[in-house]
């Protein structure tokens, strides 16, 4: 339940726990003299637990397709770590040529 802050002239200011759906209070619970609720007082809301997060709200479809994804990402890296290819295997395609170094323009 939020917290909220009243001004009673004879009082002053105090706090009340009150539901959303109550009703302000019209006098003061002490002096019974007439209170104003204050405005913008009071913290921020604070979220605990789990659930506040954008994952924990995914659904289980997307779920199931990250954990596949993970997998099959982490597959190619243990292929990494396979032999280097054997000389017969690079010599078999040829290494793509060099491109011909620019013209330079002569000088008079």
């Amino acid at each position: 339940m939020p917290t909220y802050e009243y001004a009673c002239p004879k009082c002053g200011m105090f706090d009340l726990f009150q539901s959303m759906k109550d009703a302000p209070l019209v006098k003061c619970p002490t002096c019974r003299s007439k209170v104003k609720r204050q405005i913008g007082t009071g913290a921020g809301v604070i979220f605990k637990g789990s659930g506040f997060y954008q994952t924990d709200y995914r659904s289980d479809n997307y779920r199931k397709s990250a954990k596949s994804e993970s997998a099959s990402s982490a597959a190619p890296a243990s292929s990494a770590a396979s032999p280097a290819p054997t000389s017969a295997t690079a010599s078999s395609t040829p290494a793509p040529a060099a491109p011909p170094a620019p013209a330079q323009p002569k000088k008079k």
